[in-house]
């Protein structure tokens, strides 16, 4: 049997350098291959929570990670006019409750953070992708769309939720995809609003809008989302996208019209339908997923990016634990983790908008339900 040693990671996500840095600080020799020419800009605030901030400690990021956060003070609930129908400074919609351990802070800082901890020992091909795998059982056999091809002892997905490893080793999405009905858009515009460490929220009758500053107010975020269980709209087609949140979203008010000026010169748009991967397993022979690629949460569950950190986590340190039999490691990896999965993709399932909120006490038992093992 043999030892694994050299291991791909398709996805500079925050899932796959997460991984990047536990494999290589168990001794494996890492590449990571990212579709885009550099680090993916944007994203909303996102947070870490409960045992995923222990992983941050383990990693030495925990304080890099606090002198991060979004200072978030508060959020406003608007009408069509802007005039401020409530306002709250004790939770927000994006974070939860603020007076608490956890962490809110840019997906695009918190990626930054991950991939300097492991730029020294990791070899990055970047505007590179997998275009073919070949697993005879001794080795995986990868072919680039651009580098030569090589070998590698195993090949980790960490490449998002529509993820391309699974696509060529699991088969097709349709068959792991599991719909929510709510689109959703994020991407980054000027603080028009002037907005001081806060947000704003529009509810209409069938969309939702929301600004909030980030980066000390130098800029913001905007979110914009739509509910429809029939919708289906190729995550590649940005025209289709800009084209259908046009027509939801320009006769519902507020600052609307702005932000669907804004959306279309954004240097981070995103848009996609709020899914999440369910799969009975995460590997197959010398290939396995992480993050997204193996079991999105959703962001409607708050945990994703937690979840993430976590199952990197647990995926080198049960296949270290396994030593040269990385075919027990991956099935402890699922048998340790998938449990906890299944508890925050309920968090989504039952955080539909529209519906009742679950209860606070109920989403923290869910969170700190996972005890970390030290590996």
């Amino acid at each position: 049997m043999t030892t694994v040693q050299e291991v791909l990671v398709s996805g500079a996500s925050v899932a796959g350098t997460a991984a990047a840095y536990w494999l290589g600080q168990q001794g494996y020799s890492v590449t990571v291959v990212e579709r885009h020419p550099g680090l993916r800009p944007g994203g909303q605030a996102i947070d870490v929570r409960g045992p995923a901030l222990t992983v941050l400690e383990r990693m030495g990021l925990l304080e890099a990670a606090e002198e991060m956060k979004t200072g978030i003070r508060g959020a406003s609930v608007v009408d069509r006019d802007g005039n401020e129908l409530s306002r709250d400074t004790e939770s927000t919609p994006t974070g939860g409750p603020i007076d608490n351990p956890n962490i809110e802070l840019l997906r695009d800082d918190l990626l930054e953070l991950l991939y300097g901890a492991t730029q020294d020992a990791t070899e990055y091909l970047f505007d590179d992708s997998i275009a073919a795998l070949d697993d005879d059982g001794s080795a995986v056999g990868v072919t680039f769309e651009r580098a030569d091809a090589r070998s590698f002892d195993l090949v980790v997905g960490a490449d998002g939720l529509h993820s391309n490893v699974r696509g060529l080793v699991f088969g097709t999405e349709e068959q792991f995809l599991k719909r929510l009905g709510t689109h959703a858009a994020i991407f980054t515009v000027p603080n028009f609003l002037e907005l001081d460490y806060w947000q704003k929220w529009h509810y209409g009758d069938s969309t939702m809008a929301g600004v909030y500053s980030a980066r000390n107010n130098t800029e913001a975020r905007a979110a914009l989302a739509f509910m429809d269980t029939e919708l289906q709209i190729d995550y590649r087609d940005t025209a289709a996208q800009f084209a259908e949140l046009e027509r939801r979203m320009i006769e519902d008010g507020w600052v609307r019209a702005q932000l669907l000026h804004y959306m279309k010169s954004a240097p981070d748009f995103y848009f996609d339908e709020m899914s999440q991967i369910v799969m009975d397993h995460w590997s197959k022979g010398r290939v396995t997923l992480v993050g997204d690629a193996a079991y999105c949460c959703s962001p409607l569950s708050g945990q994703g990016t937690s979840v993430a950190l976590l199952g990197a986590y647990i995926l080198a340190g049960e296949l270290t634990r396994a030593g040269a039999d990385y075919q027990r490691g991956l099935a402890n990896y699922y048998a340790e983790f998938s449990g906890y999965v299944e508890r925050n993709q309920w968090l989504a399932t039952d955080n539909i908008p529209g519906g009742d909120p679950i209860p606070e006490e109920d989403f923290e038992r869910v969170v700190h339900s996972l005890t970390l093992e030290e590996y």
